[in-house]
Order: C-alpha cells, then sequence, then structure tokens
C-alpha cells in the first residue's frame, strides 16, 4: 500500500539562511578551521599559529583578518613582549556560530 502524500504546498515561505550560511563558508576553509582549533587551546601568536598550520605568517594574519571581522577572535599584546600580538578565540561568539549553524540542522 503506498503512503498517503499531503497536498502540494506550493505557497512555503522561504527559510532566511543567510546568517547561517555566512557562519558555514567562514568556517569551510581549513585554515581559519585550524586557527580556531587551535584557539582553543589559549592564545597563539601568528609566526605559532603559521608553524602548526604549516602556512606562510601573512597567509595566516590574512585568515585571522576574517575571523576578527566576524568577531570569532581577538588580538591581546603579550604581558612580556608588548610588541608581540597573540589572538584568543571569543569563546561567546564562537558559542554564538555553533547555535547559528545547530538552529539550521535541527
Amino acid at each position: 500500500m503506498l503512503p498517503v502524500l499531503p497536498d502540494l504546498r506550493l505557497d512555503l515561505p522561504a527559510p532566511d539562511v543567510g546568517r547561517p550560511v555566512e557562519v558555514a563558508t567562514l568556517l569551510a576553509d581549513r585554515t581559519r578551521a585550524g586557527i580556531l582549533a587551535l584557539l582553543r587551546g589559549g592564545p597563539h601568536c601568528v609566526c605559532e599559529l603559521a608553524a602548526a598550520l604549516g602556512e606562510r605568517q601573512n597567509n595566516v594574519s590574512n585568515h585571522l583578518a576574517r575571523l576578527r571581522q566576524a568577531g570569532l577572535v581577538r588580538a591581546v599584546r603579550g604581558s612580556v613582549d608588548s610588541r608581540r600580538v597573540y589572538y584568543e578565540r571569543d569563546e561567546e561568539a564562537c558559542r554564538a556560530a555553533l547555535a547559528t549553524l545547530a538552529g539550521l540542522l535541527r
């Protein structure tokens, strides 16, 4: 016996998926995902991140700029050497990004 299917619903409203797509696009890059994973363990400078990821420092800096613009990471000056900039995750912003993606996939 075939299941009874509902009538066609051609008036469904289009969902607003703009923000989840933005977050997914940002995180879909291997280098940016790697940076966020490394920063989970605490702050790191560009040279440390570049060495761990096998990337050039200027490439990592460009990716950090995108993550900073999105609010997922922030820059802090080192307490011992104030010339060096360290990057850390904004955990609240990361939780919000995760919630954005989860809202789409629930």
